[in-house]
C-alpha cells in the first residue's frame, strides 16, 4: 500500500485505542476509511475528527461483530464491487478478566464470536474480492497471549496467527497480504473495560509505536509483526520453553 496511492480501509474497533491509531495513520497515508464500532457517539467523534485534521473521506458503520445481522452489514460493505475495500484490519475485541468457569458460557462464546467469527467472515468477504481483483490486505490484530496456553482469549488468538499465516501463504501468490499483528500490553482502554487496571513500565508500548511497527512490518509484506523488542524476546522464548511449562506460567496478559 504505497502512500501515494489513494485507496479505501475499513478498521473494526475503530472508536478508540490500536484502532483509532491504525485509522490515523491510514488516513496520514492517503487512504479513505470506513469506521467500525458499536458505540455511535464516540465513533461518529472519531470520524469527524479524521475528516478535519486529515481531510479523508470517513464511512461509519455502527455495528456490534458479536450480532450476526449487524456483522453481515460489515460482510456487504466488504464485498461490494462497486466500492472496493482495499486493506481490512480486523482489531475489534474484548477480553474477560475471570477465569474460564468464572465466565458465563454466554460470556465465552460472544467473545469468541468478535475474536475469531467476526474475523472469518470479514477475511472471507474481503478476501474474495481482494482475490479476484489480484491486490489487497488484511491485518489481523492477534495478541502476544497467542503463545501462551492460557484461557480462551489466548486460545482465539491463537487461532488467528494460525488462520494468518495459512491465508498469508494461500493468496500471497494472488496479490492479497495478509498478516498477524500480536501486541502485548498496549496503553489502551482495553485493560480497564475487562476491569483490570492499566499499568506501567517496560512492558507496555504506546498505540503509536506498536501501529507504526505494524505498517512497517507490512509495508515489508511479512506475515507476523510483534513490535517490541521485548516481546519479541518473550515469544521466541515460548518456543524454546516445554509448553508443560507454559502451562504452569501466568499469562503475559491480553490486548
Amino acid at each position: 500500500m504505497a502512500a501515494s496511492h489513494k485507496s479505501t480501509a475499513l478498521v473494526t474497533g475503530a472508536s478508540v485505542g490500536i484502532g483509532l491509531e491504525f485509522c490515523r495513520q491510514l488516513a496520514a497515508r492517503g487512504h479513505d476509511l470506513v469506521v467500525v464500532a458499536r458505540d455511535p457517539a464516540r465513533l461518529e467523534a472519531a470520524a469527524t475528527q479524521l475528516r478535519t485534521e486529515l481531510g479523508v473521506e470517513v464511512e461509519v458503520l455502527v455495528t456490534d461483530l458479536g450480532d450476526r445481522d449487524d456483522l453481515a452489514r460489515v460482510e456487504a460493505r466488504l464485498a461490494d464491487p462497486d466500492r472496493p475495500v482495499d486493506l481490512l484490519v480486523n482489531n475489534a475485541g474484548f477480553g474477560l478478566l475471570g477465569r474460564f468457569l468464572d465466565n458465563s458460557v454466554e460470556d465465552e462464546t460472544q467473545m469468541l464470536e468478535v475474536l475469531v467469527t467476526a474475523v472469518m467472515r470479514l477475511s472471507h468477504a474481503a478476501l474474495t474480492g481482494m482475490a479476484a481483483r489480484g491486490h489487497g490486505g488484511i491485518i489481523n490484530v492477534s495478541s502476544v497471549a497467542a503463545f501462551l496456553p492460557r484461557g480462551t482469549y489466548g486460545a482465539a488468538k491463537a487461532w488467528v496467527n494460525s488462520f494468518t499465516s495459512w491465508a498469508s501463504a494461500e493468496y500471497g501468490s494472488r496479490g492479497v497480504k495478509v498478516m498477524a499483528l500480536c501486541p502485548g500490553f498496549t496503553r489502551t482502554e482495553f485493560h480497564q473495560r475487562m476491569g483490570a487496571q492499566r499499568g506501567r513500565g517496560p512492558l507496555w508500548l504506546e498505540p503509536e509505536f506498536l501501529v507504526r511497527t505494524a505498517l512497517a512490518d507490512f509495508d515489508k509484506g511479512r506475515s507476523m509483526s510483534i513490535p517490541g523488542a521485548q516481546y519479541k524476546a518473550i515469544t521466541a522464548l515460548t518456543r524454546l520453553v516445554p509448553r508443560r511449562a507454559l502451562l504452569g506460567y501466568q499469562s503475559m496478559g491480553r490486548r
